[in-house]
């Protein structure tokens, strides 16, 4: 455990400091704190010399007629350094029926705290049951502002046409020892570093982390661990337990040198926030920060003030609207982009900020339009989850003309149409063209619809072809936890098998839902090990799963080499697309317009929307990439002959044959300027099974 000098501090020598700024800003001379609460009849200022103090080293307490401006607590306190622990504690009335909820006895976190240590001994019931839990408690750490050497290093702003996005977890992407990376930085910031070569390789643009603010990882039932990170404490600090160095101030630089190390290469990084709800959980859960302070500003409660709103599923709900949390978020985003600069945010359950302090559905919510509309924010990549665990669903409705939302019904359909459902293929064709049923109103570019077949929510790509049926009892929940409506195909068999037909047909599927989400129109998004068949056997709901279940085993890209190497090759010519639309500000329906396509079924200009049907075909012009495109799809059980349109017909010089998902590697997918030339007025497409052919526009 760390020992930190003691500074002097002693009653007189503390100031009325500055309701402003927020938190702990280190100052030559000392450290101004200050907090809002405007309920409070006390505060105390509470030092430490090691996380696991069971009392403070020092206390300072604020006088509320020197140290109180209107709702905020302020002190400055000479002779504290970069590195100092400290807290809380805030007295008040304790009235639960009312919405108050003070505890004296109880040391919280600064809601605008840097860094954040845990204690060896973190006991979270401990700050769910009465009396002291000092020892027990997490604790801030004063940082130092704008120390760190970025090199000239900023946020990268690519265009969003040029984006291919990564969904991946830190800990689990080097966790595994098959990660090659050094035992002591398995798991952190430093160990994705040394993977950085890899996602170059494979051709990502963007990295999307899930949650690395700090979180709690005893957030979930007993005896298993919070892997996933949903489950904030903190807004500002990074996640302490994913760096590999033991100081309490690591954890920045870390973050920060990972951020460099990505830029240097033209990685973006995108981070998963969490600002619908905190770890504090329901009425029975803990007094860690937020609900110590100012439970009623807060957190949205129901008509019975004692209960809490759960829009989110987790057992509270962050009041986004009340101006002292819309601060808190605007200025948490801020100082990610400024001071840790990252270049974009996916908003889990982003559709909770859209409710007001009782819950109800706003037509304009203040805090979306404060993230649209900031200056620092403006270029920062900013992803929609557009709907909350309540119901409210707002995909193709979001606020805003930056936003970017993720594409659930993409997801939904593409799974629909690769196993033969019944309704799916008119919604897919939809989907594959940039979802103009859902977005075509708003006018808005195609990069609005982020599509996606598989995320950290569910199965796995592998997974999705292997299982029919969640197996999630290793959550100690019965099986009773996670989606039941997965929309997946087994191909014939639960789980894994040595059958060389069921693999085959198995290896088909993940290639045809590569082949649509990096073709269709809008931003692309790839769940970390995909590209190598990466199972959790079944498991849908890995979010306790802090082991083999989750994290990365990479001996399967050997085996799934063929899978890897067609993502490679699928990127390549995905990064080669134009950006010209996005810097015009083309929408979607423009685009749509100026296209020339054509809809086939297995024979030209006849496509069978009817249903069933289980195949389709698309020939459309791309006037900026000077070729002609033409896509079979066939989700049907038995081979099937499509005709081919003529390419003399179509503007061409001659079809090349890029992709057939049907055929064995090599041949599934060949580097583009390696197609070979297709010559027959029809081509046979195999069963499960996709192609592309493309052809050169005739000069003049």
């Amino acid at each position: 455990m760390t020992n930190f000098p003691k500074p002097l501090v002693m009653k007189r020598d503390v100031c009325m400091g500055s309701s402003h700024p927020l938190g702990a800003t280190l100052e030559e001379k000392g450290v101004n704190f200050s907090l809002f609460s405007r309920s409070a009849s006390s505060v105390e200022l509470l030092f430490f010399d090691r996380s696991d103090d069971s009392k403070p080293s020092r206390t300072v307490t604020l006088d509320p007629g020197t140290h109180r401006t209107y709702h905020y607590w302020h002190a400055f306190v000479p002779g504290v350094k970069a590195g100092q622990l400290y807290g809380y504690r805030v007295d008040g009335p304790s009235d639960p029926s009312r919405g108050i909820r003070f505890d004296a006895d109880k040391v919280l976190l600064d809601p605008y705290g840097r860094a954040i240590v845990t204690p060896p001994g973190y006991d979270r019931l401990t700050a769910a049951e009465k009396g002291d839990n000092t020892a027990a408690a997490m604790k801030n750490v004063v940082t130092v502002p704008a120390a760190y050497d970025w090199e000239g290093d900023a946020p990268l702003r690519q265009p969003s046409a040029q984006t291919i996005i990564y969904e991946m977890h830190v800990r689990g992407f080097t966790r595994h020892p098959s990660s090659g990376v050094a035992e002591d930085q398995r798991g952190t910031y430093a160990g994705l570093i040394e993977k950085i070569p890899y996602l170059q390789d494979l051709g990502i643009t963007a990295v999307e982390l899930l949650p690395v603010f700090q979180f709690d990882a005893q957030d979930c039932p007993s005896g298993r661990t919070n892997y996933w990170g949903y489950a904030p404490i903190s807004f500002f600090a990074p996640h302490a337990a994913y760096s590999s160095r033991q100081d309490p101030l690591g954890p920045l630089d870390e973050f920060r040198d990972m951020v460099k190390a990505l830029h240097r290469v033209g990685i973006e990084v995108i981070l998963d926030v969490v600002y619908n709800h905190t770890a504090e959980g329901n009425e029975t859960g803990p007094t860690l920060c937020f609900r110590g302070i100012e439970n009623e500003a807060y957190y949205i409660l129901e008509a019975d003030r004692s209960r809490y709103a759960n829009y989110s599923g987790t057992g509270n709900t962050l009041n986004a609207n009340h101006p002292i949390v819309r601060r808190l978020i605007l200025d948490s985003l801020r100082y990610w982009v400024s001071e840790m600069h990252v270049d974009g945010f996916r908003f889990d359950l982003a559709s909770i900020l859209a409710r007001d302090t009782q819950g109800h559905v706003l037509p304009s919510p203040p805090v979306l339009w404060d993230i649209e509309s900031d200056p620092i924010l403006a270029g920062t990549k900013l992803i929609a989850e557009a709907w909350d665990a309540a119901g409210l669903y707002q995909v193709g409705g979001f606020i805003g003309d930056s936003w970017r939302e993720w594409n659930g019904r993409f997801r939904d359909d593409a799974r629909d149409f690769f196993r033969s459902a019944s309704g799916s293929l008119r919604r897919f064709a939809d989907r594959m063209i940039g979802s103009p049923e859902i977005y075509g109103h708003e006018e808005r570019e195609p990069e609005q619809s982020v599509n996606f077949v598989t995320c950290h929510d569910g199965f796995t790509l592998n997974d999705l072809v292997s299982y029919n049926d969640k197996h999630n009892e290793a959550n100690g929940e019965e099986n009773r936890d996670g989606a039941n409506d997965n929309r997946s195909w087994n191909c014939g068999w639960e789980g894994p098998t040595d059958d060389p037909a069921i693999e085959n047909l198995r290896n088909r599927q993940v290639k045809n839902f590569l082949t649509v989400t990096l073709l269709s129109l809008g931003v692309p998004m790839i769940l970390m090990g995909d590209e190598m068949r990466h199972t959790q056997g079944g498991n849908n709901n890995a979010y306790c799963q802090d082991n083999e279940t989750s994290w990365l085993d990479w001996t399967r890209q050997q085996r799934h080499a063929g899978i890897h190497r067609f993502l490679k090759l699928l990127i390549a010519r995905r990064l080669q697309r134009g950006t010209e639309h996005e810097r015009r500000r083309m929408s979607l329906n423009q685009i749509i317009r100026q296209a020339n396509k054509s809809w086939h079924g297995i024979r030209l200009n006849q496509p069978d929307w009817s249903d069933p049907s289980h195949s389709i075909a698309l020939t459309v012009e791309l006037l900026r990439e000077q070729i002609v495109m033409h896509l079979m799809l066939n989700a049907y059980w038995e081979p099937l002959e499509f005709e081919l349109p003529s390419p003399e017909h179509c503007g061409a010089t001659a079809w090349r044959r890029w992709i057939d998902t049907g055929l064995e590697p090599p041949l599934d997918i060949v580097p583009w300027t390696e197609a070979p030339v297709a010559t027959k007025y029809k081509y046979r497409l195999e069963a499960r099974s996709v192609a592309v052919l493309f052809g050169p526009i005739k000069p003049g």
